[in-house]
């Protein structure tokens, strides 16, 4: 049965314990990050998991610790592919790249919308804890899923688009603090858990207003196979997270391919982007301060739930 975990702070302590519908039980050791939770808490949180709750009063933080490396699928569910001009049957490559572990923040943190920054996106996001070790090429698939992953996290991949694609900067438009909320829980997974990873339904709000819905039966490229590619190119430590793409819904709506091809035709590059950022300005579902990300990801039948995130939007002031 899964387990949901949580990182917690209370009287200017951390700590991490087993949610409950009832409560928080905290747990006997201390742990310092994820990693250690995982390679050393397993008998703790299993010992714990049906104790009656002790701890209340508490702050919900991060249950992803940095340093830890979140690495990123993009364009990997069928509608977004196609919402962002690419034929899902076509594509034969997966997509990667990082998020630093500065944009770490609660699944009730404010997220800061940098000066600079007007296009401000959200995606709603699976991700997949691992477990052990990546230090070599390893073929994983749906029966083996337990040898490497510890469980699963509710993310959000918060994007500053007129960051990320007029400067084709992913990791720096995706990566200002506050960028990556996480959690609320790190849902430890054992046994039949496992099956439902591609049966999960992911919703976003903004302003109480469906933006985002899907199932991750609708990635394209599957997590047992990425799993298996990212471990031909890059090691992974416990409590790294691969974030498995966002549905369809964001705020961002990028020109038709034959647009894009027609004006890169008719403008120079700094045209070209600056009437791309007068055209997305126009749209009406970027994030404004003020406005309040609610997210979350479950099963059907309520036995996977990896908690709701309330995240609203803050300007930072002009430096």
């Amino acid at each position: 049965m899964a387990v949901n975990l949580v990182r917690f702070g209370k009287g200017g302590l951390t700590g991490w314990g087993v949610a409950r519908d009832d409560g928080v039980v905290a747990l006997s050791g201390s742990y310092a990050s994820t990693r250690a939770l995982i390679e050393e808490g397993a008998a703790d949180w299993r010992a714990k998991r049906d104790a009656a709750p002790d701890v209340d009063d508490i702050d919900i933080l991060s249950p992803i610790t940095a340093p830890a490396r979140i690495v990123c699928q993009g364009a990997n569910y069928r509608q977004h592919m196609i919402e962002s001009g690419v034929d899902p049957d076509q594509k034969r490559f997966n997509m990667f790249f990082e998020k630093s572990d500065a944009s770490l923040t609660s699944a009730t943190g404010d997220v800061r919308r940098p000066a600079h920054v007007k296009l401000l996106d959200y995606e709603i996001e699976l991700g997949l804890v691992i477990g052990a070790p990546i230090t070599m090429p390893l073929s994983v698939n749906r029966s083996n899923y337990h040898e490497l992953l510890f469980g699963l996290v509710l993310a959000n991949d918060v994007s500053a688009r007129d960051v990320q694609i007029p400067e084709i900067q992913f990791f720096k438009g995706k990566s200002y603090r506050s960028f990556c909320p996480m959690g609320p829980y790190l849902t430890a997974l054992e046994g039949e858990d496992h099956k439902y990873i591609e049966a999960l339904d992911l919703k976003l709000w903004v302003n109480g207003a469906l933006r985002q819905a899907d199932n991750s039966a609708n990635m394209v490229n599957k997590p047992a196979e990425t799993l298996t590619e990212m471990s031909t190119f890059t090691d992974m430590d416990p409590g790294d997270v691969l974030l498995t793409g966002t549905p369809s819904g964001c705020a961002l709506r990028p020109p038709k391919p034959m647009m894009q091809r027609v004006a890169r035709a008719l403008f120079d590059e700094a045209t070209l982007w600056r009437k791309f950022k007068e055209n997305q300005a126009k749209l009406p579902d970027y994030l404004q301060p003020g406005d309040v990300m609610s997210a979350e990801i479950k099963s059907a039948d309520g036995r996977i739930n990896l908690g709701r995130q309330e995240n609203r939007i803050v300007q930072e002031a002009q430096q």
